[in-house]
């Protein structure tokens, strides 16, 4: 695939293109106190439709906006007005975070002409362009159901992994929370990381302007953690998002098919039959 970013200065000229369709996936843990839906209200790029990647998920279970079905997604799409001959691009508040995992989601669901805005509505602001209020109506399409398994890891796979090593599992989680040393802001849960697990803090593939860093510093970031971009690679993190963060910046090293683990640390250490292991142990 090509990069799949695209800058503020190209959405700004391609922001009347019929065939382009604009998300703003803007989401915030709870313990930071922000709503992406009502931020996205008072103010979004012009013509944005909001992905609330809490509603579009599957609500049968207590994990964290884990997959829908390839059904409930197209319908979902479809509400929002997106084709797969078109082109969406992704964005978020916070810089590259949401917009990452709605990357990876619409990836999974077969929208391959899905890109993320480079540095977000962050770096969208600082330039000062145009934003509007208010929530966009669009009109609805007819989305087939499509569904990409390769992309994606469930529990049991992931358990393989840990005994075969058949991939690397790579750890989106900041260091102290990886190597167990402070507490998950989900309660309940577990302090650690699974057995042979790496550690690549998602933030650190981001510069301080909230864009994804280069190609070279990427692979530099990369390897200096261990991750050996030769081998298969499964993303993991707390709850699916920041772990779609490491899987859009290795895309921008050509790796395109790398997977996301979805439940990942929500579920892996949330049950019993899981393997937690800590650097003192």
């Amino acid at each position: 695939m090509s990069d799949p970013f695209v800058s503020t200065a190209w959405l700004a000229e391609h922001l009347g293109d019929q065939d382009l369709r604009i998300l703003d996936a803007s989401w915030f843990m709870p313990i930071e106190g922000r709503s992406g839906h009502g931020e996205y209200l008072e103010r979004h790029i012009p013509g944005a439709v909001f992905f609330d990647i809490d509603a579009i998920a599957d609500h049968t279970t207590d994990l964290p906006h884990m997959l829908p079905t390839p059904e409930a997604f197209a319908e979902a799409a479809g509400k929002l007005g997106l084709s797969r001959e078109g082109t969406i691009v992704a964005y978020d508040s916070w810089g590259v975070r949401a917009s990452a995992r709605v990357w990876w989601t619409l990836r999974v669901m077969g929208f391959d002409n899905i890109r993320v805005l480079d540095g977000g509505l962050k770096a969208w602001l600082a330039e000062g362009r145009k934003v509007e209020a208010g929530a966009v109506a669009p009109a609805p399409t007819m989305v087939a159901p499509k569904f990409r398994p390769e992309l994606v890891r469930d529990v049991e796979a992931v358990k393989g992994l840990v005994n075969s090593q058949a991939a690397q599992l790579v750890d989106a989680r900041s260091g102290p929370r990886f190597r167990g040393e402070a507490p998950e802001p989900r309660p309940g849960l577990r302090s650690g990381h699974m057995p042979g697990a790496l550690n690549t803090p998602f933030d650190s593939l981001i510069n301080t302007q909230g864009r994804m860093r280069s190609a070279p510093e990427l692979q530099a970031i990369f390897e200096v953690c261990g991750v050996n971009l030769d081998k298969p690679i499964v993303t993991t993190c707390g709850s699916g998002v920041t772990a779609s963060v490491l899987a859009l910046g290795l895309a921008r090293l050509g790796l395109d098919r790398v997977a996301v683990y979805d439940g990942s640390w929500s579920e892996w250490g949330g049950r019993s039959d899981t393997e937690v292991v800590t650097d003192d142990a």
